[in-house]
């Protein structure tokens, strides 16, 4: 479960790219948010999150830091991800607000553990990307 554990896997939406189908998948694998090169995955590249002038301009690494936190554009990605797969970016935010990436990262490891075989959940899949089992779909 190495990948689930590194800050640099946290996208400035609060989003684990650590348990993405994206990373996770062998062929044509990302690399993750915060990495940059010429091979960057079209919808990283798009991101709109990604590429907004407050965070761009202001130097500044999450969502959270900014003034107009949580934007639309971020309520929107929340509402989609809390329904399809039971995860919250602005609930992730708000935790690494209040208790630091460190903690956020330790308490994903955690979180995203198969626990048959401690492999890393996928959030798209609801399925260790290590054994394959399924897993029961998280809902808020």
């Amino acid at each position: 479960m190495k990948s689930v554990n590194q800050t640099s896997l946290i996208a400035a939406c609060g989003m684990n790219c650590g348990i993405c189908t994206a990373y996770l998948r062998e062929k044509n694998k990302c690399p993750g948010c915060r990495m940059t090169g010429i091979d960057n995955p079209i919808t990283r590249a798009w991101c709109k999150i990604k590429r907004c002038e407050f965070l761009e301009g202001a130097g500044k690494k999450y969502c959270f830091q900014c003034e107009n936190f949580p934007c639309a554009r971020l309520k929107h990605l929340d509402k989609r991800y809390r329904t399809k797969y039971g995860m919250s970016m602005i609930e992730n935010l708000e935790n690494i607000k209040k208790n630091g990436i460190r903690k956020f990262v330790a308490d994903e490891k955690t979180r995203w553990a198969c626990p048959e075989c401690g492999g890393t959940i996928c959030v798209h899949k609801h399925s260790c990307h290590t054994c394959g089992k399924t897993m029961k779909h998280r809902t808020y």
